[in-house]
């Protein structure tokens, strides 16, 4: 099945702020445990950055990396979409170790 080929894991954010010159880029350094990745999201419009530093979030490791504004994104965070266009990022419901695999 093609979702058991996807590597996602937890991380926690580490820093997050707006890319300078985008209108909805947010580049976070996010912590896998046993290494640091880099995300690009477009995610301004409903998140601050400062509220996303902190948090653990399901992220997919083995996608294509893809620059955004000349930042290098190395992995992606997964998030909803409502009909609406609200957007929630997925968060683990109780707290578990960076880098926990998501099955």
């Amino acid at each position: 099945m093609e979702f058991q080929k996807l590597d996602m894991c937890v991380g926690k954010v580490l820093e997050a702020n707006q890319i300078p010159g985008s209108r909805n880029l947010i580049r976070m350094i996010v912590d896998f445990g046993t290494e640091k990745r880099q995300a690009v999201a477009g995610l301004l419009q409903w998140y601050k950055p400062e509220d996303l530093v902190g948090n653990k979030y399901a992220f997919v490791l083995n996608l294509q990396r893809r620059r955004f504004m000349s930042v290098e994104s190395q992995c992606m965070i997964l998030a909803a979409e409502d009909d609406k266009g609200n957007v929630v990022c997925l968060q683990p419901e109780k707290d578990i170790a960076e880098g926990s695999r998501i099955h």
